[in-house]
């Protein structure tokens, strides 16, 4: 009998959620909070069928600081995967940081390597996930997401949902090496 062959390492497009996904009402954790940005099913099928991972790396210090805890952002988080499935579009996963130095929940009260800029959310993925960092990217809304990606030894591109369009940023960002 043979044996398969190890799976080839993937690129992985590394996406922000408040900011593109979603628009950031700040603490977005609940379902009737979320408003998405125009485009991203198209964005996250362009993506799938270029074979791109899609991997979520998203800060929520809204958990340190009591706001809501990791069931709401668990229970939002596959709301967004049910409803991007539904039209075709595939998150591969999502991960979360939790954690923030003033927060208020003793168990998330921390300075951490996963809160970007810090890189501990792409190098769990990295363990997660057989992942061409050569051909990988990160799209983001803020500097903290440009100085992630950099630290973890990709490229980025800072979206600005009021002047981009999520797929046309994909596009690019597909297209170039």
């Amino acid at each position: 009998m043979a044996t398969p062959a190890p799976e080839l390492p993937r690129p992985a497009a590394f996406l922000d959620r408040d900011g593109v996904l979603n628009v950031d009402h700040e603490y977005v954790h609940r379902v009737d909070q979320l408003e998405w940005i125009d485009g991203v099913p198209e964005a996250i099928r362009l993506l799938n069928d270029a074979g791109y991972l899609v991997i979520v790396v998203t800060n929520q210090s809204g958990i340190a600081r009591g706001y809501y805890d990791e069931a709401a952002v668990g229970a939002l988080h596959d709301h967004m995967r049910d409803r991007l499935a539904a039209q075709g579009a595939r998150i591969d996963a999502f991960y979360y940081c939790p954690h923030h130095p003033d927060g208020k929940v003793a168990a998330f009260t921390m300075h951490c390597d996963c809160r970007k800029p810090g890189t501990g959310m792409f190098e769990q993925a990295a363990r997660d996930w057989r992942i061409d960092r050569a051909r990988s990217f990160m799209i983001g809304d803020k500097d903290i997401d440009v100085a992630a990606a950099t630290a973890f030894g990709i490229r980025s591109a800072l979206f600005n949902a009021a002047t981009d369009r999520l797929p046309d940023l994909v596009r690019r960002m597909i297209a170039s090496p």
